[in-house]
């Protein structure tokens, strides 16, 4: 596949990384705040005195907002360049990671991680557009695998990091622990980061798309979390998801009409452009799920505590982030089809092998189960994102960017919403008349096992969709 040419191809070598470094540190932050406050679940409900239900909020708003203004916050990077909209995010991460920190109740809590949501966007929808624009194809594989794996372990990590400070510390230091780190990381993006030398031509934004598109994202993702907590035959989420249909609709039918729409539809009759993204959404789906309900199986099945979850949890972490700038090279080198099946291929089998989770679980039992899972990612994060690039011109490469930020708040909210009430039914299916808290470990074992099977069964989905693709293009040819 052909990549595009881009804006910045003369930056001197250790500008380009410096420009790496300070795009991962504000990834970084931004996807360990996607799950640093999974461990602290338990420590919020008991501090504010809430409930489960209500403390999910602290996640899902921030993850609503990101869903809701990502393409809106790309397509502006386009149009008035990536660099200022990245500080501007920067600077809000930070100033709201304060007032998490130093929130007096639940729900300023939510409301300040909405906020920092609002900064997130902003990081996750143009990083990897501005680190495509900074190397050349011959080194875009190997960046984008280091981004990649930034983002995976950001969000496997979160839970590690969380517990870490939590035991240490306090809840409240897993948002204030972004205010040093969020400045060196703005000082290190304004000073190496280029602005954008040239627009193609004076472009308007789509504001008619963008809130067509924000109603239907907004009514999924709040559908999803009803479904989940009243189940998905309730009227409520129902009429949401029906909104959320129709939003779309409409959305599809403006893009159509506009001449400088918020997403170039054309895109998408690349297949491998359009693959590639519901491949990710497939991978963050199992993601967003795997880094909710381990935490609360080893804590309430195995009585772990949440320093000994933590560093259970960096495992995937690790092995996603040793393989993953290998894995770009070989990308670079040999094409991206055949490292994303390979990477599929081994998270299936390691779901499959974490489906035997029982109350009999080592540390060792886990690390050699969920070690296979950390290296698919990292395998199959460098090549995708190549993919999803390597198919755009540049004047579309915050968009895409964008599109790519989408699909992994997308999936992690399918994931969190589903694969956590699948958890919960199976669970409770065992233990009647109680809540998730007080089932017993063996209801606990019982319904971990059968989700995690579903789990690879969905990663199996999406490797027979990709070589049926690719059977397509060989036939075409």
């Amino acid at each position: 596949m052909e990549l595009p040419t881009l804006p910045h191809p003369s930056l001197p070598s250790r500008r380009k990384w410096w420009i790496l470094l300070g795009i991962c540190l504000g990834v970084l932050m931004y996807a360990l705040d996607t799950s640093i406050v999974n461990v602290a679940l338990p420590t919020l409900v008991k501090e504010f005195r809430t409930q489960y239900s209500v403390i999910q909020w602290v996640m899902l708003s921030y993850l609503l907002v990101i869903n809701v203004m990502v393409l809106g916050a790309a397509r502006l990077g386009d149009i008035t360049g990536k660099k200022k909209l990245y500080l501007g995010g920067l600077v809000i991460f930070i100033i709201s990671s304060f007032f998490c920190g130093t929130a007096t109740s639940v729900e300023w809590l939510i409301a300040f991680r909405a906020m920092q949501g609002l900064g997130a966007v902003m990081i996750s929808a143009l990083g990897a557009a501005i680190i495509t624009e900074a190397f050349p194809p011959s080194e875009r594989g190997q960046a984008l695998g280091i981004l990649g794996s930034t983002v995976a372990l950001g969000v496997t990590l979160g839970p590690t990091i969380g517990g870490f400070l939590i035991s240490v510390s306090d809840w409240r230091m897993i948002f204030l622990i972004n205010i040093p780190l969020g400045i060196f990381t703005s000082l290190v993006v304004a000073i190496n980061v280029p602005a954008l030398t040239e627009i193609p031509q004076k472009q308007s934004f789509d504001w008619f798309g963008a809130i067509a598109m924000s109603v239907a994202l907004m009514a999924f993702s709040f559908g999803m979390n009803q479904g989940q907590e009243h189940g998905f035959n309730h009227l409520f989420p129902i009429t949401l998801m029906a909104i959320a249909v129709l939003g779309l609709i409409l959305f599809f039918w403006i893009e159509k009409r506009q001449s400088h729409p918020l997403v170039d539809l054309k895109l998408f009759v690349d297949l491998d452009f359009t693959i590639s993204l519901f491949t990710k959404t497939v991978v963050f789906f199992v993601l967003g799920g795997m880094i909710f309900i381990i935490p609360f199986f080893l804590e309430l099945a195995l009585g772990y505590g949440t320093f000994h979850v933590g560093l259970l949890l960096v495992v995937s972490s690790v092995g996603e982030g040793l393989t993953a700038p290998f894995a770009g090279r070989l990308s670079d080198r040999h094409g991206t089809r055949g490292m994303i099946l390979m990477g599929l291929g081994l998270m299936a089998a390691s779901c499959l092998m974490i489906s035997t989770f029982s109350q009999e679980l080592t540390d060792w039992g886990y690390v050699l189960r969920v070690a296979p899972f950390g290296i698919g990612l990292g395998m199959f994060q460098p090549s995708n994102n190549s993919a999803i690039l390597g198919s755009v011109p540049p004047h579309r490469l915050g968009i895409t960017s964008g599109l790519m930020s989408l699909s992994r708040t997308l999936g992690q909210i399918i994931g969190l919403s589903l694969l956590a009430t699948v958890f919960a039914a199976l669970t409770l299916a065992h233990s009647p008349g109680i809540n998730l808290i007080q089932a017993s470990p063996e209801a606990l074992v019982s319904g971990f096992q059968i989700t995690f099977r579903i789990a690879a069964f969905a990663l199996l989905i999406a490797a027979a969709i990709m070589i049926k693709t690719l059977r397509m293009y060989k036939i075409r040819s």
